[in-house]
């Protein structure tokens, strides 16, 4: 049925969503050395910007240090201003060759601006969830009105959207709840 395939079709909207949120959840800081730091990190270089990964190997040295070896020695100076500019408040430490990023423990201060801004991402996920849930529900509508499904099945359609939107917010919660709990480890 049309309406069935709406909702499978919306659903694949609410994982990039979630998909899109762990990404962004992953690029913050917790007190442990993770390459998905440097996600969001682009470098300007050979004309325009590229993001870091593609231009470099990133590895975990240890829980505390992260590697960044640019595969061309040439842009290890934009690398290294690239991560300094950015809003991870890390400075690196080049030797001409590799970059490697020691995490300094986090503040107090800083995990509480961490999980500001957690609770912002999950929020942005949230607001997104009811814009897609406010779309199938405008075409769930349409369709009753061209005479597509009755309003038993309007009903029936709107509930499974209910506890599809249910389902995808609780996995935003646990996602945060995981986050924040990793944020706030020492």
């Amino acid at each position: 049925m049309i309406i069935d395939m709406l909702i499978e079709q919306y659903r694949e909207l609410f994982e990039k969503s979630v998909d899109h949120l762990e990404k962004e959840v992953a690029t913050l800081r917790t007190g442990r050395a993770t390459p998905a730091l440097l996600d969001s990190i682009t470098v300007e270089v050979y004309g325009m910007r590229q993001p870091l990964k593609s231009l470099a190997s990133i590895s975990v040295q240890d829980a505390k240090t992260i590697i960044v070896e640019p595969w061309d020695k040439t842009i290890i100076q934009k690398v290294d201003n690239a991560i300094r500019t950015s809003d991870l408040g890390i400075n690196p430490v080049s030797d001409g060759v590799i970059i490697r990023l020691p995490l300094p423990e986090l503040t107090q201060d800083r995990r509480i601006n961490l999980i500001k801004l957690l609770h912002k991402k999950l929020e942005e996920c949230r607001i997104s969830f009811r814009m897609i849930r406010e779309d199938v529900r405008s075409e769930i509508d349409k369709a009753e009105k061209r005479k597509e499904i009755g309003e038993d099945d309007r009903y029936c359609h709107q509930e499974e959207l209910e506890k599809l939107m249910k389902d995808y917010s609780t996995k935003i919660r646990l996602i945060g709840e995981k986050k924040e709990i990793e944020i706030n480890t020492i």
